[in-house]
């Protein structure tokens, strides 16, 4: 679908990276890998035609059409959340325009028999196959579907986009994108503005209904879950591999060590060949062999090797001292701005050396808790306590605006460092991306995500017992992740991660505290014993209400529930896996049941606008009209069966 070959990309006369060419096919699912700087987002803006390589062809055919989420956008506040996501369906809107304005002329003109009148109608027919086709009759409800799916309620839909923060924001411009359906998606970081339901819906939307896919992401978990195959720019080339990201590592760590033999012996040979010219550099009866070596080393080709992954450097945050057992109590605590309650009724104990995770869907009050423990939120009612001697260190989303501008990377470290630890500064800010000269420079000219490491470089040298991590993985890549995840897991204080990073969380957490609804439930176990419970709880309301439908029989479907109940097996006795399955194939038929209905919609309003032409007296005596009535009769009936056939199948299983 897309080609490219040569690719070439200079930077001061650096080059990023060289003589790059690969394809990308249809319904390829690509991740993009590469440590930060290597050119993953600058690959994207070339291949949405956004930024010019220095040498080079991308080949896109005319007809392909592309859709580009970058990590940074310019977004508009004058629309309501609605009339900025139907934007998406802007040229069914002016497809429509022209439908209507042909269908004027042909009611007006009278030269039935000219070729111009036959050509117009062809061209009218066909026009309006293509916008049946494209769902223009039933695009509202595909919307409904999308922002809902990301976390929009009804609710939201006519509220401005000026009423919701960044975050949200960027959520609508995905929506718009998902909504476009393009031939091929680029995604710089889709999940940095999404909670983890969400991003399950989108990991679903992206297997199953999306076209071609190319992401940067550093949510390894997402990764995994959404890609069929790697490619990697390391050292100015691309690697592609034909597998998802978890085995992708394993086939890398193989390439690394063949690399790493191929470059020793290669030293070996460049050594000897230099030992053998200063040997005898001055022997004139060696002149020839010497001139001869010379040119050999010359030609050889220098093999590099990968950059060296040092996320197993193990760091450590200091534990200043001993809190006591019980850092954080909360009694009925309830917060509420104005009519609108965030949560009520909180009860929850957090002992020492616990590691939490607040999750849940972004505005259900997870920041708002953790600003009442920290003392910024003081109008709640209830009682909150914090233990004898809790030393807290925090980081929140804003915490890169503290920093001092005119400091140094390294002298920002420097100033917070102590013992041992300012020996290895340099080791700690090449972990977080910050080698070589970077380290030399100002805070004033960082970009936002090098702001958040270094603030988060700060907080993991500060002495204190009780961490709070605000989404602290956003800006991080996987490397700086590890070695994040491994300093957390290693603190002998109490922790409370809100989070929607699963792989981050899984091996770290040990109980979850769920936010939604007004409500915090807690939940022992590991991230994924929460996901695994709340897809139980997910496929018990489906067996409750196994049709979704609102179609003619969704009555049926109803009266049919107690049978399906019966003959649907038990969630809880099935596997973590055979659960992801059993819910898979009911999403499946769900999405058949609904595809089946939007079909017999699109082949109801074709036939009405065909019917609503043959009532003319021009259209009564065009026989082509009536073979097209015959056809799109005879495709209602197949929807129809097909449709029913679904729905049976969805009551029974």
């Amino acid at each position: 679908m897309i080609s490219v070959e040569g690719l070439k990309v200079e930077f001061n006369a650096t080059p990023l990276f060289e003589d790059v060419s690969y394809v990308i096919n249809k319904k390829d699912r690509i991740a993009l890998v590469g440590k930060n700087g290597a050119g993953k987002s600058t690959m994207l803006k070339i291949l949405a035609g956004i930024q010019q390589p220095t040498a080079g062809v991308v080949a896109v055919p005319r007809e392909c059409t592309i859709g580009y989420l970058p990590q940074v956008m310019i977004l508009s506040d004058e629309r309501t959340v609605m009339q900025e996501a139907e934007l998406a369906f802007e040229h069914i809107f002016e497809m429509q325009a022209d439908i209507e304005r042909m269908n004027l002329q042909l009611a007006e003109r009278t030269d039935y028999d000219s070729e111009d009148y036959q050509k117009l109608i062809d061209r009218f027919t066909n026009e309006n196959e293509r916008f049946l086709m494209m769902g223009g009759t039933n695009y509202r409800a595909e919307i409904e579907r999308t922002l809902q799916g990301l976390g929009f309620s009804r609710e939201d839909f006519d509220r401005s986009t000026s009423e919701f923060s960044g975050g949200w924001r960027m959520r609508i411009e995905l929506a718009k994108l998902l909504l476009r359906r393009p031939d091929v998606l680029l995604l710089d970081e889709p999940t940095n503005h999404l909670d983890i339901e969400s991003i399950q819906w989108l990991e679903n939307f992206l297997s199953t209904r999306a076209n071609a896919v190319v992401l940067v992401s550093h949510d390894r978990a997402f990764l995994n879950n959404v890609t069929t195959r790697t490619i990697e720019i390391t050292c100015g080339r691309i690697y592609d591999y034909k597998v998802k990201y978890d085995e992708f590592v394993v086939l890398r760590k193989e390439r690394r060590e063949q690399q790493l033999r191929a470059y020793e012996n290669q030293q070996k040979q460049i050594q000897d060949t230099e030992d053998f010219i200063e040997r005898f550099r001055y022997k004139a009866t060696k002149a020839v062999q010497v001139q001869s070596r010379i040119k050999q080393l010359e030609k050889i080709e220098r093999i590099e090797v990968d950059e060296e992954d040092n996320s197993s450097l193990r760091l450590k945050f200091v534990c200043s001292s001993r809190s006591g057992n019980y850092p954080v109590i909360c009694e009925d605590m309830e917060k509420s701005y104005g009519e609108h309650v965030i949560f009520h009724d909180v009860n929850l104990t957090i002992n020492r050396g616990e590691k939490v995770a607040f999750v849940g869907k972004n505005g259900e009050g997870k920041s708002t808790l953790v600003k009442c423990i920290m003392g910024e939120i003081t109008d709640y009612t209830g009682k909150l306590t914090l233990g004898h001697n809790v030393q807290i260190g925090y980081f929140a989303q804003n915490q890169a605006q503290l920093l001092d501008e005119n400091l140094t990377v390294f002298d920002t470290i420097d100033r917070v460092a102590v013992g041992d630890v300012r020996l290895k500064i340099r080791d700690i800010l090449g972990a977080f991306m910050f080698g070589g000269e970077a380290s030399d420079k100002k805070v004033k000219v960082l970009s936002g995500g090098e702001r958040t490491r270094l603030a988060m470089i700060k907080l993991l040298l500060e002495p204190v017992n009780f961490l709070i991590l605000d989404e602290p993985t956003n800006h991080l890549d996987m490397r700086s992740k590890d070695v994040l995840k491994e300093a957390i897991r290693d603190f002998d204080g109490t922790v409370i991660i809100v989070s929607h990073d699963r792989d981050f969380l899984d091996g770290l957490a040990t109980k979850v505290y769920e936010f939604g609804g007004g409500l915090v439930k807690e939940h022992l176990g590991g991230i994924y014993d929460f996901l695994q419970k709340k897809q139980i709880e997910s496929l018990n309301e489906l067996q409750k209400s196994p049709s979704l439908s609102t179609s003619p029989t969704a009555g049926k479907a109803a009266s049919g529930s107690v049978g399906a109940e019966s003959a649907q097996p038990s969630a809880t006795k099935l596997s973590y896996e055979e659960q992801k399955e059993f819910n898979k194939k009911l999403k499946k038929l769900e999405r058949r049941v609904a595809d089946c209905e939007a079909e017999i919609e699109q082949t109801e309003a074709a036939i009405a606008i065909l019917e609503a032409r043959m009532a003319t007296p021009e259209g009564a005596s065009d026989m082509s009209l009536y073979e097209q009535h015959q056809k799109l009769k005879e495709q209602l009936d197949r929807a129809m069966e097909e449709w029913d056939a679904a729905t049976v199948e969805l009551e029974n299983h």
